[in-house]
């Protein structure tokens, strides 16, 4: 059997989640990874068969997203050019991460393919999102459209949705309190989150898109982003403090840290997964405000837990996939 998967390369939460799928894939078939996208500072272990432009947000520094740069980066005509390149019919199976290329190169041929994403969890309207709607509801459903779905999120909110996959690395850790706190901002400038995090008593370890070389100032280390590193910080952290994204909140809770969500403004998805996350008792902060400091300490000094059931179910999941889905999508 040969597969292709197709990858979102924006943020670092698909590739993420692809690190634990792909050796699950491999187990039935040849494999051939795509991956569009320009944002992500994690790489796959698995060399790929494609690497697209695609079509991206580029990430801002004051909480947002860069439109300007978003838009200076877009190539439409390249775009079209890819969705026309992929020979889809060398596949026995198309699975699909929020990818635009490969899912609009199966919808113009026609040809099945399965969505594996936390995003086609949004095709059930139980999954919570802001009582006002948002024309972002089209981007759910037209970036990236399969024809079959099975999602991912912090709750079972329908029957075709899991909760997250946790890497198995992320499962192994030994966890523990050093007493500092990791950071994860990109939508967020070095110095604005320095000069918050500096009014506090606590100890900062923040992990930057926007450094190459780790520095310290006060109480705030930052860091050039890198995955081991990162682990190692969320291991022994006593807490982190995100963005509105989903795997790396969710892999903070499983392993018993408590969390603070910043989501990025203008960034629907991100506003639906802080709701969903203040459901199950997360703290959200909707911007660095006069009073962050203040949410912030009192963050800190809060002690309560949120006990998560997310079990590893992801080996299940792919050959479930696989039994019901590879013959449709000849």
């Amino acid at each position: 059997m040969k597969i292709l998967f197709g990858i979102q390369g924006t943020g670092n939460g698909h590739i993420s989640r692809a690190r634990e799928i792909v050796p699950l894939l491999q187990q039935y078939g040849e494999v051939d990874l795509l991956v569009s996208g320009t944002e992500a500072e994690v790489s796959l272990s698995q060399p790929l068969k494609y690497r697209f432009h695609g079509f991206s947000f580029v990430f801002g520094k004051n909480g947002g997203v860069d439109n300007w740069a978003t838009f200076k980066i877009m190539n439409l005509r390249q775009l079209w050019k890819d969705m026309h390149s992929i020979p889809l019919e060398q596949y026995d199976l198309i699975i699909n991460d929020f990818e635009p290329v490969s899912a609009w190169a199966c919808r113009l041929q026609k040809v099945p393919s399965v969505s594996l994403s936390h995003q086609c969890s949004f095709v059930s309207q139980k999954t919570p999102r802001p009582k006002k709607w948002n024309y972002a509801e089209w981007l759910f459903k037209y970036y990236s459209p399969t024809t079959h779905h099975i999602g991912f999120h912090f709750e079972r909110y329908d029957d075709f949705i899991h909760t997250p996959v946790i890497r198995s690395d992320i499962r192994q850790m030994v966890t523990s309190n050093l007493g500092h706190y990791a950071v994860y901002l990109p939508a967020y400038s070095d110095k604005t989150l320095i000069k918050n995090l500096k009014a506090t008593n606590a100890e900062w370890q923040i992990f930057s898109k926007r450094t190459k070389i780790a520095y310290r100032e006060g109480n705030v280390s930052v860091f050039p982003v890198n995955n081991e590193a990162f682990n190692i910080s969320l291991a022994s952290c006593a807490g982190l403090l995100t963005g509105g994204g989903f795997e790396g909140p969710a892999e903070a809770l499983f392993l018993g840290k408590k969390v603070l969500m910043i989501p990025m403004r203008g960034q629907y998805e991100q506003q639906c997964n802080a709701l969903s996350a203040s459901k199950l008792g997360v703290e959200v902060v909707h911007t660095i405000g006069p009073d962050f400091v203040q949410r912030i300490n009192h963050w800190i000094a809060d002690d309560r837990r949120i006990v998560v059931d997310f079990p590893d179910e992801t080996a299940r999941i792919v050959d479930e996939m696989m039994k019901k889905y590879a013959r449709k999508c000849v």
